[in-house]
């Protein structure tokens, strides 16, 4: 009977990830960061272009609230980019966790956080039971 608890004690004494799922949590970071990067890409793009449709034919009113769009429309790919880069760069971080084993590893409790958190949020550092603990102070 003591040999069936041990597997069960070891599990919960886990204190980091297995090299193997190191290695399936980098692939879905590497995707992840692949994704992110071309859709960083196409945000900087749209931010350093200038509209090439003219409206010097048109009445002052209408350049006036297409300049009020682009300015609008600017801002917004602007603020949309900043967070696609802030994510860029916590994705390159679980990647640097990853390479000193301690990825998955809650930065508040010091549990390891479950690999569906890690699956879906790759880039996470806290433990639900802390991210909970955080909005609940908040």
């Amino acid at each position: 009977m003591k040999e069936e608890e041990k597997p069960q004690d070891a599990e919960v004494k886990k204190t980091r990830y297995s090299d193997e799922e190191l290695a399936e949590f980098r692939a879905i970071i590497m995707s992840k960061l692949e994704k992110a990067r071309a859709d960083l890409k196409i945000l900087s793009e749209a931010l350093s272009n200038v509209d090439e449709h003219g409206t010097d034919d048109t009445s002052p009113t209408f350049k006036v609230l297409e300049e009020g769009y682009q300015v609008l429309s600017k801002e917004e790919n602007g603020r949309l980019a900043a967070r696609q880069q802030k994510f860029i760069n916590n994705l390159e971080n679980a990647l640097i966790r990853i390479e000193n084993k301690s990825y998955g590893v809650c930065r508040v409790t010091g549990k390891l956080i479950g690999k569906e958190r890690l699956r879906i949020v790759p880039h996470a550092t806290l433990s639900m039971e802390a991210k909970l603990l955080q909005n609940n102070k908040q």
